[in-house]
């Protein structure tokens, strides 16, 4: 059994958490900018889980087969090796209602409920940042029971008392004879949780993190299991994977930039593609 690592960051600590999140056999959804989600799939796939599926929402595909992060290139995976490809009705309406997959999306606002919403801040018609939208947030969540959400950066920013709009329901929203099933994990830079008692539920906190900092990040209060641990490592192994193999451009770090550095950390990260694709084919 490899040792646990000593050195990991807390982006790999992250994609180590949603990869234990995986069973073997399982279909698994990968929306459009979610590297820290594609990188604990992956790492799944390489250790516990070799036979998941992917859904992709880059091109509607649907592959078994894997590929390193890209940017630059990122369509190799999705089109290239796709087994079979849908349109965004199609994957909505009955791939993803049929098969009931576990998919993982990033809220820019949510509440103890696990109510969402990635459409505005503010007032829908003056708005204070208008958002880049749900996507298919708020078709899923009506019906997906394996609805699971991460979030990079944890503060009062997501997590707040009221979502500001709406887009993607939790646990019990919508109408009586049909409530929403909710989400049921939550992964952030500071704790695991889950939805058990109808609430966001810490059930572990990272290495270093106190019950009292996440409380104070988080908007409302929350709930704590009886029993919290803290949350295990990753492994020697796992951290070798997501840097050396998996993920060795270091795309999952976006996720956690901002601003100045997340525009110099993507230049970087399409230098470094452009060279060595321009190295390969030259070897040819």
């Amino acid at each position: 059994m490899s040792q646990p690592a000593t050195d990991y960051t807390i982006d790999e600590l992250i994609c180590v958490c949603i990869a234990r999140q995986i069973e073997d056999g399982e279909l698994v959804v990968q929306g459009i900018a979610t590297p820290l989600v594609l990188a604990g799939y992956m790492l799944a796939r390489l250790t516990h889980a070799p036979h998941i599926a992917f859904a992709s929402a880059i091109g509607q595909t649907f592959c078994r087969d894997w590929g390193p992060l890209s940017i630059a290139h990122v369509e190799a995976l999705w089109l290239g090796k796709a087994l079979g490809r849908f349109d965004f009705a199609q994957a909505v309406c009955e791939l993803l209602p049929t098969y009931q997959p576990k998919e993982f999306f990033r809220p820019a606002q949510m509440d103890a409920r696990g109510n969402t919403g990635n459409i505005v801040f503010g007032d829908y018609h003056k708005p204070r940042l208008r958002l880049p939208g749900c996507g298919g947030i708020a078709d899923v969540t009506v019906y997906e029971e394996r609805v699971c959400f991460y979030v990079p950066r944890h503060s009062r920013v997501t997590f707040v008392e009221r979502v500001d709009l709406v887009s993607g329901l939790g646990v019990g929203a919508g109408p009586p004879d049909h409530p929403a099933p909710g989400p049921t994990y939550l992964i952030s830079d500071l704790g695991q949780f889950d939805f058990a008692p109808g609430r966001m539920h810490l059930t572990s906190v990272h290495p270093g993190v106190t019950v009292e900092r996440i409380q104070t990040k988080t908007g409302f209060r929350l709930e704590i299991a009886p029993d919290l641990q803290e949350t295990p490592p990753p492994t020697a192994e796992e951290v070798r994977l997501l840097r050396e193999v998996i993920d060795p451009l270091g795309i999952r770090d976006l996720e956690r930039l901002s601003g100045a550095r997340r525009r110099a950390k993507l230049h970087e990260i399409i230098e470094r593609e452009q060279d060595a694709r321009t190295v390969n084919i030259k070897r040819q």
